[in-house]
């Protein structure tokens, strides 16, 4: 039955944020994850399902902190308390468990079908964007 909602939402929605999509690295430019997008209660969240070559194997966050202190990258939630704005996503925080730090996050589908994914500390125009590439 989950199924079927999530595959409507994403039918329902052609520019939709729903579905899993592949990040990559600012450093390396390299393919680093798989990222599963769902709404819950009208909030966008994401986890991490799949790890694309890790540097080692099972890693954890050991810079993170709070509840995700030293647990498996795999499988955490990295994106939470999004809201739709109309135009894309927003009001959210982002997670980069590479070095540990929370960020506020935007989250817009491009014109091309990619996922523009902006953290940023106080104001967006101070921040980084990220491209991801939706997963079929």
């Amino acid at each position: 039955m989950t199924l079927a909602l999530l595959a409507t939402a994403s039918t329902a929605w052609p520019d939709s944020a729903l579905g899993r999509w592949q990040t990559v690295s600012d450093e390396t430019g390299k393919a680093e994850a798989i990222v599963e997008l769902w709404l819950e209660d009208e909030e966008l969240k994401g986890k991490i399902v799949q790890l694309l070559e890790p540097e080692e194997p099972d890693p954890i966050c050991t810079l993170c902190e709070g509840d995700r202190k030293d647990q498996a990258v795999l499988g955490m939630i990295i994106l939470w308390g999004m809201s739709a704005n109309g135009q894309g996503w927003e009001g959210g925080k982002i997670l980069d468990p590479n070095n540990g730090k929370v960020y506020r996050a935007q989250l817009r589908v491009n014109a091309e079908g990619q996922l523009e994914v902006r953290g940023f500390i106080g104001f967006a125009l101070l921040g980084r964007t990220q491209v991801w590439q939706r997963v079929e």
